[in-house]
């Protein structure tokens, strides 16, 4: 086991996600945050709260979004669902998707074909923690990105939090 960032990297790295995010939607007005079920809530948590102490008085749309029924593997491995909790519409919005790890972006393909239910959107973003980029199998890149990770196939990227893991650090195992 190693790490790859420690908490204060990671608490770093989510303030410049975050501002960079800002960046290209300066107020959020015609914005929304979507935190993707199970572990990428733990990071849009943080990126919005980050989000909010920058505009304070703003009203950050946010939402998270449960993949379980639009995943490929859905079929072979029973699955228990999560939460979807979207209370605002994505019709004509830019949407900002946010996951702690990207690998093959078979997720984030699940999450897309989730989103279309709730709207159509004018724009989706993807903000990840960790991408690691040699593993992909669909075309999907991070527009965001904490810190690309060059690992191997058989290799494990994990990010811990300490809300669930009761340490936060993103390690890599064999």
């Amino acid at each position: 086991m190693k790490t790859i960032l420690n908490e204060t990297q990671i608490s770093l790295t989510i303030k410049r996600l975050a501002h960079q995010i800002l960046e290209n939607h300066l107020d959020l007005t015609n914005t929304v945050i979507i935190g993707l079920q199970p572990r990428g809530l733990y990071l849009s948590d943080k990126i919005v709260e980050e989000l909010k102490r920058s505009l304070p008085g703003k009203i950050v749309n946010y939402g998270i979004l449960d993949i379980t029924f639009y995943r490929d593997d859905v079929r072979r491995e029973i699955k228990v669902p999560n939460k979807t909790d979207i209370n605002f519409s994505i019709e004509n919005k830019k949407v900002v998707l946010i996951d702690d790890v990207l690998y093959t972006g078979r997720t984030i393909r699940a999450a897309l074909d989730a989103l279309l239910d709730f709207g159509r959107p004018a724009k989706v973003e993807l903000c990840v923690l960790i991408d690691r980029r040699f593993s992909r199998q669909l075309p999907i890149q991070p527009d965001y990105t904490g810190k690309v990770i060059d690992a191997l196939i058989s290799q494990k990227v994990k990010v811990l939090w300490k809300e669930k893991d009761a340490a936060t650090e993103v390690i890599i195992t064999e």
